[in-house]
């Protein structure tokens, strides 16, 4: 999902490693930390992939800094990622945010639609987080009162989730036609 916002971010605007940094922090860096060790590595793969340039620009008050920026190609990976993202970044919520973030680069409203529907899909089949003989276990069958209040935030945030996905849904048939 790095990789992802990366990508997702230049394609807005090309931006300096710093400025990156802290708008893929200000995305999931409250759930998932985002440090240089990864950050930069990843951002070297990008460009030895030709998927981002690079160019030297004189610092303010400071050193030379890097600006990196999308290629084509890099767009071009960036819709094919949104286009058909892997399982885990349906079914994993943060994950899925990143795609949601970046899913108004696809141009086609069936193709946004149709990474919607994953998701809709994937959250109406019976799940929970507790299972006793194979069944999932509903809050009110929890028997611990934080087990209970898991499965009631994650009931009612579920339903919030599958009502604005059938609304989205919608709204992307309208402009379809």
């Amino acid at each position: 999902m790095l990789e992802l916002s990366i990508l997702g971010f230049l394609a807005e605007e090309p931006l300096h490693g710093y400025e990156l940094k802290e708008r893929i922090k200000a995305l999931s860096g409250h759930v998932r930390q985002v440090s240089d060790g990864a950050l930069y590595p990843a951002i070297n793969r990008l460009v030895a992939a030709g998927l981002l340039d690079q160019r030297t620009e004189d610092g303010v008050s400071a050193a030379p800094r890097r600006v990196l920026s999308l290629t084509g190609k890099g767009r071009e990976e960036l819709l094919a990622r949104l286009r058909s993202p892997k399982q885990a970044e349906i079914t994993d919520h943060v994950r899925f945010n990143t795609l949601l973030a970046f899913l108004r680069h696809l141009d086609d409203p069936a193709e946004q639609a149709a990474v919607l529907r994953r998701r809709l899909d994937f959250l109406q089949a019976p799940a929970s987080f507790f299972y006793r003989e194979g069944e999932p276990v509903r809050a009110e069958e929890a028997g611990d009162l934080f087990r209970e209040g898991m499965l009631r935030v994650a009931r009612v945030t579920g339903e919030a989730e599958r009502a604005w996905l059938r609304e989205a849904l919608g709204a992307l048939s309208r402009a379809a036609t």
